[in-house]
C-alpha cells in the first residue's frame, strides 16, 4: 500500500517546487575537479558539491538507514527541501545482501527519521519503491538527486528513467556504488550494474557523465551540449560488459571470476 509522505503533503511539497522551477544551480567543471580531490570521503565530496553549487532541491533515491541524509542535511545548510524516497520493506524481486525483514526494515525507517528529525521542516518522507512514488516531486524541480538504492540493472533502470526528467537543466544526478566490477558480493546475488549501466544512460539522453573518486558518479543535465564519459579517477578503463563477464580487471588481484568458471563450478564441471 502506498503511504502518504509523512512530515509534508504532496501537494504542498508541489507548490514549493515550482516556485523555484526555473532556477539554475551553478558548478564548473574546476569545481568538481577542486571537490574530487580534496574530499576524503563521499560524504564529505558531496557536502562539498551541493555547497557549491547552491543546492536546494534535493532528493535521495535509497535512504535506508538515513546516515546520508542527515549528513548531508547537517552540513548543507542551503539545502531547502530533501525528498526521502525508500521503501523501507522487504522486496520478493530484489535480491541483493541489503534486502532485509520488514521488522528489520521498520527499525531502518525508525532511525533514519531520529536522524534527519533536527531537520524535520526540510524533509519530505516518501516511503515507497521509487516508481510507487516518484510523480509526487514535479518534473524539472529538482537541482540534485542522488540515487543509492537498488543497483541491479533492473534497479538502477528504474531509479535513471525515472528520476532524470525531476532534474531541472542544469541539475545534476549523483550516484553511489559506480563499481568497475559487477561482482560487489557474493556469486549469489545479482550484480551490480551502476557502472557500466549509468554511463550508457548518459550517453542514450546526450548527458555529461563524470566518474568520481569513492565509486561514485555524478551526471550533468542539460549543459554539456552532447555525450562524454569524463573519468576523473583514471581507474574505468573498459565501459563494455563483456570484459568483465570474461573476469578481465586492470591488476590481476583486482579480477572476479569469471561467469563460464563461475558456471562450470556450480555445475561442478
Amino acid at each position: 500500500m502506498l503511504r502518504r509522505p509523512i512530515d509534508r503533503g504532496s501537494w504542498r511539497a508541489r507548490e514549493e517546487c515550482r516556485h523555484g522551477k526555473g532556477r539554475r544551480v551553478t558548478l564548473t567543471e574546476t569545481q568538481l575537479r577542486e571537490c574530487a580531490a580534496r574530499s576524503a570521503t563521499r560524504m564529505d565530496l558531496w557536502v562539498s558539491l551541493l555547497n557549491a553549487a547552491g543546492a536546494r532541491d534535493v532528493a535521495e533515491i535509497g535512504v535506508y538507514r538515513g546516515d546520508y541524509a542527515a549528513h548531508l542535511l547537517r552540513g548543507c545548510p542551503g539545502i531547502s527541501r530533501y525528498f526521502m524516497v525508500d521503501p523501507w520493506r522487504h522486496l520478493d524481486d530484489w535480491n541483493k545482501p541489503a534486502n532485509k525483514a520488514d521488522d528489520v526494515f521498520e527499525r531502518f525507517f525508525r532511525e533514519a527519521m531520529d536522524r534527519t528529525s533536527p531537520h524535520a521542516e526540510r524533509r519530505v518522507v516518501l516511503r515507497g519503491k521509487t516508481s510507487e512514488v516518484i510523480d509526487q516531486i514535479p518534473d524539472d524541480s529538482l537541482d540534485f538527486a542522488y540515487v543509492d538504492g537498488d543497483h541491479t540493472l533492473r534497479g538502477i533502470t528504474i531509479d535513471l528513467v525515472n528520476v532524470y526528467p525531476k532534474i531541472r537543466k542544469g541539475g545534476w544526478i549523483g550516484g553511489d556504488d559506480f563499481c568497475r566490477s559487477i561482482w560487489q558480493h557474493e556469486e549469489f546475488y545479482e550484480p551490480t550494474l551502476v557502472f557500466p549501466f549509468a554511463v550508457y544512460f548518459a550517453e542514450a539522453v546526450a548527458e555529461r557523465i563524470y566518474g568520481l573518486p569513492h565509486n561514485q558518479f555524478l551526471l550533468e543535465k542539460g549543459e554539456a551540449g552532447g555525450y562524454e564519459f569524463v573519468d576523473l579517477t583514471g581507474a574505468y578503463v573498459e565501459t563494455d560488459l563483456r570484459t568483465q563477464l570474461d573476469g578481465r580487471g586492470d591488476k590481476p588481484a583486482d579480477r572476479p571470476v569469471s561467469l563460464r568458471a563461475r558456471v562450470r563450478r556450480r555445475l561442478q564441471i
